[in-house]
């Protein structure tokens, strides 16, 4: 695993050597360049974390550099100037290109690393606010007290102490890339970038460019793999890569290497893999859709994630911190769910998993009103169909009949319901019904209730 890597890009021997020998001390990894073009190289030869540039140097001042560098969209780092004889305008125009801070010479090295440690932090931050706005929320541990969720948290810790490669598996929206980013966080690569990328961003042929990156004249655009270094590369969705790309990304993590598009010095890969797939990644190898070779590169360590009508005995606690989460985070009014709302929720089926869930609890902050979510409301939401109505009912009891005889013909047509909807598991249809299962056992034997027929 990588440590912080900086650039130091200063004419001045002395002050380069000085530099690197206390950032060294320090725990960095430090590269150095003696004027602009040899920054080029560097650059070219691998991505820095942060680069310390100097103004004035003999071939291609600071500036200029630095204004070729955020030309190419964003700066590849954070970057702090350096200058013995500085001008207020050059540190308003340094700061206008995109650069951190300007330090003056001969330099403080207390300051030094205090603005260089502020700069990392900041970037670090900023990093995490893109994948924020994009995909999730911060990194949290994931939801459940329930044995299967308990089992899958203390897996991933033990897993996250190697530095092994991960295959995740599990429906859409059940969670899978909340575990991985767990997984990032309880490993010793956590102060490193977590980088997602959506294996349909590959397609066409763009694999070469988003995974490995471009070389093009002065211009070095990163990929994915160097963007990750030292930290985790989530695949995501890895079952739909093209067998074109699949094979480029074998290549590459056969050799331990690859080259930039355009450019003739090998990087060297230094990231964790995690795949996320919610197929099976060997009937797609049967299929031919998948490498075999590539499959058993990435299913190093599998980590299965539940979907939730498995552990729905979770559900009023995620409702719980989704209510907390879009009070805390977008400022939504707070509501509680009713017991009769819960109650609903944990029987319900879940096909989107905590995805759906996530949404709902977002769709009745928005849309609702009142402190209490009540079942209804929650039906609604859901899209559920209305409760039965009278001409419903007329469908399946007659009313033209003693009263006890429309009971029993009501009852078993609702427990016949019931037992269909939990698939034969009368626990979950005690809870629903509100019976004691002892009792409800005595009910659907004096209805000749079959249990073993719908398990």
């Amino acid at each position: 695993m990588s440590a912080t890597h900086i650039l130091v890009v200063d004419d001045e021997p002395d002050i380069r050597g000085l530099v690197q020998e206390i950032l060294e001390d320090e725990g960095y990894t430090v590269a150095s360049a003696e004027n602009g073009e040899s920054a080029r190289q560097a650059l070219r030869d691998r991505r820095p974390d942060l680069i310390l540039l100097d103004i004035w140097m003999p071939d291609l001042d600071g500036i200029t550099l630095l204004k070729e560098w955020s030309d190419e969209d964003d700066l590849p780092c954070p970057v702090i100037m350096m200058s013995g004889h500085g001008t207020v305008e050059t540190a308003v125009e340094a700061t206008r290109l995109g650069a951190y801070d300007f330090l003056e010479k001969p330099l403080s090295m207390a300051k030094l690393l205090l603005t260089l440690e502020r700069a990392l932090e900041a970037d670090k931050l900023q990093q995490e606010n893109i994948g924020l706005k994009r995909r999730t929320p911060h990194v949290h541990e994931p939801v459940g007290r329930s044995a299967a969720m308990q089992r899958l948290r203390e897996q991933v810790k033990r897993i996250a102490q190697h530095d092994t490669w991960v295959l995740i598996t599990g429906e859409a929206g059940s969670g899978r890339e909340t575990f991985a980013r767990y997984l990032h966080s309880q490993s010793a690569r956590r102060e490193r970038p977590f980088v997602d990328l959506s294996v349909s961003s590959l397609a066409g042929g763009n694999a070469p460019r988003e995974l490995f990156g471009t070389e093009e004249g002065e211009h070095t655009h990163y990929g994915s793999l160097e963007k990750a270094a030292g930290g985790t590369l989530l695949l995501d969705e890895v079952a739909d890569m093209e067998l074109d790309a699949q094979s480029k990304l074998l290549g590459a993590l056969d050799n331990g290497s690859f080259l930039r598009v355009g450019g003739t010095e090998p990087v060297r890969i230094d990231v964790r893999l995690v795949a996320v797939t919610q197929r099976n990644l060997e009937d797609e190898v049967r299929a031919g859709r998948f490498r075999e070779d590539l499959f058993y590169h990435l299913n190093v360590v599998p980590l299965n994630v539940p979907p939730l009508r498995d552990h729905a005995e979770d559900v009023p606690e995620l409702l719980s911190f989704y209510l907390d989460y879009f009070a805390t985070h977008e400022k939504l009014p707070y509501r509680r769910f009713s017991v009769g709302a819960q109650n609903f929720l944990r029987n319900y089926g879940w096909p989107g998993n905590v995805r759906e869930l996530k949404n709902l609890v977002q769709r009745v902050l928005i849309l609702g009103a009142g402190d209490e979510i009540s079942q209804k409301e929650v039906e609604g939401a859901l899209g559920a169909p209305p409760p039965i109505q009278a001409q419903a009912l007329e469908g399946m009891v007659s009313f033209d009949q003693p009263l006890r005889q429309a009971r029993e013909q009501f009852e078993k047509a609702y427990l016949d319901y019931q037992l269909e909807k939990h698939a034969g598991n009368v626990s979950k249809m005690a809870k629903e019904a509100g019976m004691e299962r002892t009792h409800l056992y005595r009910k659907l034997r004096s209805l000749g209730i079959e249990i073993k027929e719908r398990r």
